[in-house]
């Protein structure tokens, strides 16, 4: 090879290594993205529900563990079920300092036409799992799942169902799918919406409402104080533990197994950097002892999932809850 050719090849070489030298730094910077102001975890119910409780140890192991160099706080902003939070987090396109609570609702919403849903947001993981508890209370006449369908079919609006915080969420599907399978009509029987779980069961003790399903880690408090009666639950099998007294549906003769799952979304258009940040972050946490010690006493389940996989899952979810909302009458 002449002198000229090794020398034009030696500059295309020291060219080449310059070009994968400033790609290979550029993409570190983008893959090294970390929040550098407040980060907000909004929160779809008031103070005093199972998602308000997963934000804040979520913000205490994230704070604790080092997971972020920067403050963070929790922020409630309850109303249309969940619509609240998802409208704000839509407002802040391709902005990763807010990131949100969601559930079951993110997919209902846009069904029943209350707007924005899944699609519109950066989904980032699925967390946990829970079932789904009945309670009245303890003074109540009844006293079994059987009693509340057999009340119902007597009379649609016998009984009033204290739904937190939306129509066609877990809560409301946890009954609503039971008193399909009992023969009920589930689109007549009269549901009162509230902000959270807390407040629904609140309403029950002091007799504004008859009956109330809620996540297991809610009814803890009531339970042990005596003041409710938990008449079914909605899982496969029986609970351990503070609910291993309270029998399935499926004992009683409806097959109802529904399991709320809580995830974080993010605003829609979220840079790849920002979202595997945020997917890493989140699978640290659940790492954790404090984040295990939580589902044990909570009745969670570890059920992270991202990528992908997590939206075919809401795809899945998508077309399954439009077909239940359109049986209840529920779609727009």
């Amino acid at each position: 090879m002449s002198r000229r050719n090794n020398r034009v090849l030696n500059i295309w070489f020291a060219a080449t290594l310059l070009l994968w030298a400033f790609a290979s730094t550029e993409a570190l910077a983008q893959s090294a993205w970390k929040p550098v102001k407040n980060i907000e975890i909004l929160v779809t119910t008031a103070p005093g529900s199972g998602s308000d409780r997963t934000a804040r140890v979520i913000q205490k192991i994230m704070q604790e563990q080092r997971l972020i160099d920067v403050s963070a706080v929790v922020v409630n902003r309850s109303g249309g079920g969940g619509a609240a939070v998802y409208t704000l987090l839509q407002q802040k396109k391709g902005e990763a300092h807010s990131i949100g609570i969601s559930a079951r609702n993110l997919i209902a919403n846009p069904i029943v036409g209350r707007g924005v849903g899944y699609r519109d947001l950066t989904p980032i993981a699925r967390l946990t799992g829970e079932y789904i508890a009945i309670g009245v209370r303890a003074d109540s006449p009844l006293r079994t799942g059987r009693d509340i369908i057999a009340a119902l079919k007597a009379n649609p609006g016998a009984l009033s169902f204290g739904i937190a915080n939306s129509l066609g969420n877990s809560n409301h599907q946890a009954v609503a799918r039971a008193l399909q399978a009992g023969g009920v009509n589930a689109a007549a029987v009269k549901n009162v919406v509230f902000q959270s779980g807390g407040n629904a069961i609140a309403a029950l003790l002091g007799g504004h409402v008859d009956v109330v399903p809620a996540s297991l880690g809610v009814w803890i408090g009531p339970l042990k104080a005596g003041q409710i009666r938990l008449v079914a639950i909605s899982a496969p099998a029986r609970v351990t533990g503070d609910f291993a007294g309270v029998p399935t549906w499926r004992e009683q003769g409806m097959d109802a197994v529904v399991s709320n799952w809580r995830a974080m979304v993010g605003p829609p258009a979220m840079g790849a950097p920002q979202l595997a940040f945020w997917v890493s972050a989140l699978k640290k946490v659940t790492g954790t002892a404090e984040w295990k010690r939580e589902l044990e006493d909570q009745y969670l389940s570890d059920e992270f999932l991202a990528g992908r996989e997590l939206i075919l899952y809401f795809d899945r979810e998508h077309v399954e809850l439009k077909a239940f909302l359109t049986d209840l009458r529920l779609v727009k």
